[in-house]
């Protein structure tokens, strides 16, 4: 199967670093225009000229916006009206006790978690239902079904984002937009990484065993017994982003199926 995106174009929020970085390097590969964003004119800079480098010759832009605000979406609106594929990747989590997480917490989660992607979406859907084609997902996570309890704020936002993945599939049903939450288990994402190494340094132990001991304590479920990688999840996005994914929607698309211990 080759996936072949000449001639579409794609946004991926909070794509600087992590997994976005590698969704866009994935796209950009296949052949995708593509669209990074992140907070800092800084850090879009640099990303955009990374990917460059990974990807010669792909037409590369960047826009600097606070997504997490009704302002930010409107300032990536205003410079990319249209777009083929969105990837609705911008997201945030900590651990923090429930009874010590405050309500501006509660709220600063839903705003950047859930409402940057249903503002996105909004835009973006009308123009794809518009042209009968299109592909927008959501980044949900396991924490979505398997809420954990050392950040259940995180968990409901993940949550409430599949909740929307499904209801949009079926608002755009009958279309050639698809959209399908993606449920990566634990990444070695930047965020991870930045956790584990604080342990790591509290515990006086190495990355690698912290890392194992995380997956065997906190998803002893996991089938691969391992972090993946942000490229392992970033494969599962271009694929369904792609010409070849016409008949995969309202799906949650689980890149590991262990950490959520059903069949179905």
């Amino acid at each position: 199967m080759q996936i072949d995106l000449r001639g579409r174009s794609a946004i991926i929020s909070g794509s600087t670093a992590g997994i976005g970085f590698a969704i866009a390097t994935g796209l950009a590969r296949a052949g995708a225009s593509v669209t990074l964003t992140g907070r800092t004119q800084a850090r879009v800079d640099e990303a955009v000229a990374s990917l460059r480098d990974k990807a010669p010759g792909s037409e590369v832009q960047g826009v600097a916006a606070d997504l997490g605000t009704r302002e930010g979406c409107d300032t990536l609106i205003r410079a990319v009206p249209d777009t083929d594929i969105l990837i609705n990747n911008v997201g945030i989590f900590a651990p923090q006790d429930f009874f010590d997480t405050d309500d501006d917490t509660w709220e600063q989660f839903f705003q950047v978690n859930v409402m940057s992607a249903v503002r996105l979406s909004r835009h973006y859907a009308r123009g794809m239902k518009e042209r009968d084609w299109g592909r927008i997902q959501f980044l949900s996570s396991e924490s979505a079904l398997n809420i954990p309890s050392e950040m259940v704020h995180y968990g409901m936002t993940k949550s409430a984002v599949q909740s929307v993945s499904r209801g949009l599939a079926k608002v755009l049903s009958g279309t050639r937009v698809t959209v399908n939450a993606i449920l990566p288990g634990p990444t070695r994402s930047k965020g991870v990484l930045e956790m584990l190494k604080q342990n790591a340094e509290k515990q006086g132990r190495s990355l690698e065993e912290v890392e194992a001991d995380f997956v065997k304590q906190a998803r002893p479920t996991s089938i691969l017994q391992r972090l993946a990688s942000p490229e392992e999840v970033a494969n599962m996005i271009v694929y369904a982003a792609s010409e070849q994914a016409s008949a995969t929607t309202g799906a949650a698309l689980r890149v590991e199926g262990g950490i959520v211990d059903t069949m179905a």
